[in-house]
């Protein structure tokens, strides 16, 4: 079946297990060494350089997933996103940036890349024209993430790839958000698709993980700064990361689902004051979603009325769990402000429209009946208290 286009659950199932050539088992086996034979062998191993059994496979059913040619795991999503960054950057190099990133990826930058004189351009706003005013001759990656984290704005991929390889720029996104399974950036002409695979590719909340997919060449590149940074991952998490992707595509499409009718639920709810998600009809980038994401995957945002009490609403819920992460197969709501954001200061929350009040959704699996009598009672908490 190697000249046959698989199915995605296939993908997720079959490609990239690890083989039991010993006793033919039916998943992947486990390679917890540290040290192989170096002599007489085809492939020098060692974790840290990403290429024990374990590491090698899933990279490939990542690669699969993201129709690209190539993978690499890392450690953490900043792991990933660091080394990525430090690989096609250096001293007296210029790189544009998507405004509506990542907190951890925006301190990043900010906090670290003038100690290493890489100059950088956060855009006006999410237009191709504000992409193109940042450029600048010596501009040598553009980095965008979208769906946005937290308020999910949609950002043109095809129209930034294509500006890109106009220039001559290498071309960055962060796909945590979407998934493989609704957003595939390569198909539009990206050249690197990092993710926190912590997210949708754990899934269940007990990972910590990252990983890159673009092309062999370029993998070349990021493997020379991964084995010098480091943070390779242990192959005890990948053997479960690999275990966990397997139902990747039923999870995410299922918490899919819950999302669309849980936005819409609050879309039309008197306590809350706007609700942000691509599948509505109301988002300022829907029809856009309906361009390059194959449904509109399972995060939403929304305020409360200012009346409201944010924080109590949260303490009130009895399901949904206050939860510091995403993705996982069950609910999570958080504060950005409090959290993921945390690292920026208030006028910079502010300038990218994040509200203190502001709550983020990451929808699971849960009967959506259960989730939705979830909120309502808490809202009723709150408004009596």
């Amino acid at each position: 079946m190697k000249n046959k286009k698989l199915g995605i659950n296939t993908i997720c199932t079959h490609v990239g297990e690890t083989p039991d050539l010993q006793f033919k088992g039916a998943v992947s086996p486990m390679y917890m060494s540290s040290s192989y034979e170096f002599m007489d062998v085809d492939v020098k191993r060692y974790p840290r350089y990403f290429n024990t059994p374990n590491q090698e496979y899933l990279a490939k059913k990542i690669a699969a997933l993201e129709h690209a040619e190539a993978a690499m795991i890392f450690g953490s999503g900043m792991a990933a996103i660091s080394t990525v960054l430090f690989a096609f950057l250096k001293a007296g190099d210029h790189v544009v940036v998507q405004n509506d990133i990542y907190g951890g990826t925006r301190n990043l930058i900010e906090k670290h890349f003038e100690d290493y004189n890489i100059a950088f351009t956060f855009t006006k706003d999410l237009e191709i024209s504000s992409f193109k005013a940042c450029i600048q001759p010596n501009t040598k990656l553009i980095y965008i993430e979208t769906p946005s984290n937290p308020l999910l704005k949609l950002v043109d991929i095809e129209a930034v790839a294509t500006l890109a390889k106009s220039e001559n720029i290498v071309s960055v996104i962060d796909n945590t958000f979407a998934s493989p399974i609704v957003q595939n950036p390569v198909d539009f002409g990206i050249d690197i698709v990092l993710h926190s695979a912590t997210k949708y590719f754990g899934g269940h909340s007990d990972i910590c993980a990252g990983a890159v997919a673009t092309t062999q060449e370029y993998i070349d590149t990021i493997w020379k700064t991964g084995i010098a940074f480091g943070g390779s991952l242990s192959d005890y998490t990948v053997w479960l990361l690999e275990r966990s992707m397997k139902t990747l595509a039923i999870r995410v499409k299922a918490q899919q689902r819950n999302a669309k009718k849980l936005a819409k639920f609050l879309n039309t709810h008197s306590a809350v004051e706007k609700v942000y998600y691509p599948g509505l009809k109301s988002h300022e980038n829907h029809e856009l979603a309906k361009k390059q994401m194959k449904g509109y995957g399972a995060m939403l945002s929304f305020e409360l009325k200012e009346n409201i009490d944010a924080a109590l609403f949260l303490k009130a819920l009895q399901l949904i769990k206050p939860s510091m992460s995403l993705a996982g197969i069950e609910s999570t709501m958080l504060l950005p402000s409090k959290t993921s954001h945390s690292l920026l200061t208030a006028e910079a929350r502010e300038e990218q429209g994040i509200k203190d009040g502001l709550i983020r959704f990451s929808v699971g699996i849960e009967s959506k009946t259960d989730l939705i009598e979830d909120i309502e009672q808490a809202l009723k908490q709150v408004l009596h208290a």
